[in-house]
């Protein structure tokens, strides 16, 4: 139960800090201010409940620990869960506060992802599908080397953080970056519309870069 509620609580404050960021702030702090505060968003739950659950508040990161042999079936089940829930309770948050603005309305955003006419960079469906595997992938292999008994478990938050931040410095014009079906479904269920119909590329392609990552990083990289 530890676990699961330390999984929970570290998605809520990722979903509820980058997402919020974008919509209360993103006006003052553009992609770059976005960017930092994901990043440092999960750096700080990383040496915060990383201790706990290993903080992984990401599905795809969950199932790509499954495929390594990481965790049990029975756990990244649990995580699964808890970090669906802690995505729609960030979400639920944030809407909370900023519907309290005159003039909010949810159907201009609520830092969910997408592409297409109408969304940030209008890229294409295929394009966003190959950004957010390839994003995934880099992510995953970030968390590998730096969660390696070769690197120095000290400075993985650090690392994970700076990675996630460069990550959305790339992706945000293109999906907003996801790499997180969990962070992905929370705000589409209050958005509902083009969010939840277009729900479906950001729970497949993150989990697809994570298991490419995951590939890569078992039978390419990794020496140990």
């Amino acid at each position: 139960m530890k676990k699961f509620f330390a999984e929970l609580f570290g998605t809520f404050v990722l979903v509820f800090i980058g997402a919020g960021s974008a919509v209360i702030a993103g006006g003052d702090i553009g992609v770059l201010g976005i960017s930092f505060a994901f990043g440092i968003a999960v750096m700080s739950m990383v040496y915060a409940i990383g201790p706990i659950s290993g903080c992984h508040i990401n599905p795809a990161i969950t199932v790509s620990m499954l495929a390594a042999g990481k965790i049990s079936l029975k756990d990244s089940l649990s995580y699964i869960v808890a970090q669906i829930i802690g995505a729609i309770i960030g979400a639920g948050a944030l809407y909370l506060i900023a519907s309290g603005k005159s003039g909010f309305d949810v159907a201009n955003g609520l830092g969910q992802n997408g592409f297409g006419a109408g969304y940030l960079g209008e890229y294409s469906m295929q394009a966003a599908f190959i950004a957010e595997v390839v994003l995934t992938a880099i992510f995953l292999l970030v968390i590998f080397g730096a969660t390696s008994t070769k690197a120095n478990g000290k400075f993985a938050g650090i690392a994970i953080g700076f990675a996630l931040t460069m990550i959305h410095l790339v992706g945000i014009q293109i999906t907003g970056t996801s790499v997180n079906p969990a962070r992905s479904i929370g705000p589409a269920l209050f958005v509902g519309g083009t969010a939840i119909s277009q729900l479906w590329l950001f729970i497949v392609a993150p989990i697809i870069g994570g298991l490419l990552g995951t590939f890569i990083w078992k039978f390419l990289v990794n020496d140990e």
